[in-house]
């Protein structure tokens, strides 16, 4: 089969299509035929040579896709040939065929086209395991999403949206905080011009944002708890403004409040499990109902890799972006 590969670290021009071994579903695995695989930071990090497979998951990138089943390892119940499905994988998206553990995919939901399915197990699965499962985000509190026009945050704003919450978004232009406020964000921050806790804190009457999700990492640490309320919780998903930082305890413990950082690639498959048998129960009929969809930015051929990382590095794209075989 065809698959993106990394022979050396680099720029996007490290990516390179390649004839690789096809790979064979074992033991409760089932093999997709791959339609379409969303594009996220996560492969960039790895591209870099910063971020590699967690062990047994395949070495190309990739940790979305949406296909068909064309084979089933044994154990497997409940999937057949030909179902189209959606999944979410440590790894091996950015190919023709790829293995996922039966218990990390789900149906395409009605109303959503195959290919366009490929933008939903990655985002939807980090936004309700940190916002929801890990965060509590409750009905008529605040979350404040930093990168509210990234693939995460447009799903995010959706989400929180649709539990009751109010939502703060942080992005770099009025483009971006246009499209957040149509999907439902209230508190628009271009962070090229505005402070965003000295927004949230007036916005919110002073008492602040109850949960953050942050992919900035320790370039926002101390304004993030700042900006938290009392018992808020601090989410951190990525470590785009670095990894280290000088926390201020004392401010967290007045606060009773949290910081929290986790990461979903490498977590154990029961985890995994739990968190994609949650998105299936809560988000999917969000989703069928039509009243929250995939935002998709750009599409590229499988082969045009290298171009899809180099529009996703600008950070000029709103939403998703996929690839398609």
């Amino acid at each position: 089969m065809k698959a993106i590969t990394i022979p050396q670290p680099g720029d996007a021009s490290a990516l390179v299509l390649a004839d690789v071994p096809t790979p064979e579903p074992t033991e409760g695995e089932v093999r997709v035929r791959v339609v379409a695989a969303g594009v996220n930071r996560a492969d960039v990090m790895q591209r870099m040579g910063f971020y590699p497979p967690p062990a047994g998951a395949p070495e190309y990138p990739g940790l979305e896709v949406s296909g068909t089943i064309d084979a089933i390892g044994s154990g497997v119940q409940g999937w057949a040939v030909g179902d189209e499905v959606c999944g979410l994988l440590s790894g091996g998206g950015y190919a023709e065929l790829v293995c996922v553990p039966a218990e990390q995919l789900l149906p395409v939901p009605s109303g959503v086209a195959l290919a366009d399915a490929a933008a939903l197990p990655e985002v939807v699965s980090t936004v309700w395991s940190n916002v929801f499962m890990t965060a509590n985000l409750l009905p008529g509190q605040t979350v404040l999403v930093h990168g509210g026009s990234s693939g995460i945050g447009t799903m995010a704003i959706q989400l929180a949206r649709e539990v009751g919450a109010r939502v703060a978004v942080t992005a770099g232009s009025a483009e971006k905080l246009e499209m957040c406020r149509s999907l439902g964000a209230e508190i628009l921050v271009n962070y090229r011009e505005q402070d965003f806790v000295d927004v949230v804190l007036a916005a919110t009457g002073g008492a602040g944002a109850d949960v953050i999700l942050d992919n900035m990492g320790a370039a926002y640490l101390a304004r993030n708890v700042d900006a938290l309320a009392v018992n808020g919780r601090l989410v951190v998903i990525g470590l785009q403004g670095g990894a280290k930082a000088e926390l201020d305890l004392g401010q967290l413990l007045r606060k009773r409040a949290a910081v929290i950082a986790t990461s979903l690639r490498a977590r154990p498959a029961a985890e995994k499990a739990a968190i994609v048998a949650a998105v299936r129960e809560h988000v999917w009929p969000l989703i069928e109902s039509g009243r929250v969809k995939p935002v998709i930015h750009s599409r590229h051929a499988l082969g045009d890799a290298a171009e899809a990382h180099r529009e996703l590095e600008a950070s000029g794209h709103v939403g998703k972006i996929l690839l398609t075989t």
